[in-house]
């Protein structure tokens, strides 16, 4: 059966369906039968699934020529319209093993940032403007509007549109199923982080519209925006949970909360400003709870993380900061599902598994070692590895709660 939504609530088999997931955005590229690593994906799913992980936040969107920097190095569609189909029967081959161990994908369709090709590889492709990428400028506003002209380039649109239908009515190769029919699909996004930024009124349209086309394609699966909801910055990225949300082809809400990235909180300075930052997440959360309340609606936590303890890039670094962290996240999620309140699930950023930090701290630049951190960001920044044995009992354990508060009446 599909995972539907009843008011704020996921159900799944007529009961509530709540869950601690990942993100795991390089699962297609895993998958590839040529340039993959299916023995690995294989293994990383087992892992996974042990520790009561079945909700895997995906991307199914890679766009740019192949080894561009500070991207995916090989890429989905490496040029406008063009597809590679070793990654689409990675895509395929990943689902298929998802179905097997009862897991659960949030198909993210584009992106807004750069590691994946996404919105500004689109806009570029139809005007021929190069990206401006900030790795290279140090100058993350000026990409910023340079992507949020998306939303008003026509031609850029109808590229992503392409895109979005050539995968939602794809059929598997291995199955042979349609994807809008494939219940391992729960929902699908527009795309990471989208910030309407200039382009207010476009970026609304531009929800709007395509939330309209991808729900006439896929009517029996959920929908969603991919956002990381009204952002600490809205006078900046002119994000508004209240009305992003507000359509009826949108099923329920998502929010990201960075605590390091937004400043709140210094690695290197736990013991000073870990307890703020954590009661500023706390807030956001419940920030958006009452957005959620307000449109009648779930709300999920999609991404959320903490690099390990004292900024240490290496795999073999301790994580104590980032269990505790994880831990009163979770207790956040729990007291939420025991009070039958919105806010009903949360994947981590983001899966490492059994990956190789090559350039700890550094950006990797096109490495074609799949991690939880992309290649245009630090090296180890947020990965959880298989070795963080503490972290992985922490989350088996919380979720083993979780399946037991869903097998009762609350």
């Amino acid at each position: 059966m599909f995972i539907k939504v009843e008011g704020h609530q996921f159900i799944k088999n007529n009961k509530p369906y709540h869950f601690i997931g990942t993100n795991f955005w390089y699962g297609a590229h895993l998958g590839a039968k040529q340039s993959g690593n299916r023995e690995r994906l294989l293994n990383e799913l087992d892992v996974l699934q042990a520790h009561g992980i079945t909700n895997l936040r995906i991307m199914a969107g890679s766009e740019g020529a192949d080894h561009l920097p500070y991207s995916i190095p090989i890429s989905m569609q490496p040029d406008l319209g063009v597809y590679n189909e070793d990654i689409l029967e990675g895509l395929d081959f990943l689902l298929v093993e998802m179905q097997k161990r009862n897991m659960h994908a949030v198909v993210c369709l584009s992106n807004f940032w750069y590691w994946s090709g996404g919105l500004s590889q689109y806009l570029s492709w139809v005007t021929g403007d190069p990206i401006p990428y900030p790795n290279d400028t140090n100058d993350w506003e000026k990409y910023m509007r340079f992507t949020a002209k998306f939303y008003a380039n026509e031609n850029a649109i109808k590229a992503y549109n392409k895109h979005v239908e050539t995968i939602i009515t794809r059929v598997n190769s291995i199955s042979q199923m349609l994807y809008f029919e494939d219940e391992t699909i729960m929902s699908w996004e527009l795309a990471n982080e989208p910030y309407a930024i200039q382009n207010q009124v476009e970026y609304l349209k531009w929800i709007e519209t395509s939330s309209d086309f991808i729900k006439k394609l896929a009517p029996n699966q959920l929908l969603t925006i991919g956002g990381e909801g009204n952002t600490p910055f809205p006078l900046f990225t002119n994000n508004n949970a209240l009305s992003d949300y507000k359509f009826e082809s949108l099923d329920y809400i998502t929010i990201h909360i960075w605590i390091q990235n937004w400043e709140w909180y210094n690695p290197k300075k736990h013991e000073k400003t870990y307890k703020n930052a954590l009661k500023k997440a706390e807030n956001y959360i419940k920030e958006h709870m009452t957005i959620a309340n307000t449109l009648n609606k779930p709300v999920v936590l999609e991404e959320f993380g903490i690099s390990r303890d004292h900024l240490d890039y290496t795999k073999q670094s301790s994580v104590n900061h980032r269990d505790v962290y994880f831990k009163d996240v979770f207790n956040i999620l729990l007291e939420s599902i025991k009070s039958e309140s919105c806010f009903v699930g949360c994947n981590f950023w983001a899966w490492g598994g059994s990956g190789t930090v090559h350039t700890p701290g550094t950006v990797s630049n096109n490495n074609m070692e799949f991690i939880g951190d992309p290649s245009h960001e630090p090296q180890g920044w947020y990965s959880v590895f298989e070795s963080d044995e503490t972290t992985l009992q922490l989350i088996k354990m919380y979720n083993s709660e979780i399946i037991k508060l869903n097998q009762i009446d609350l």
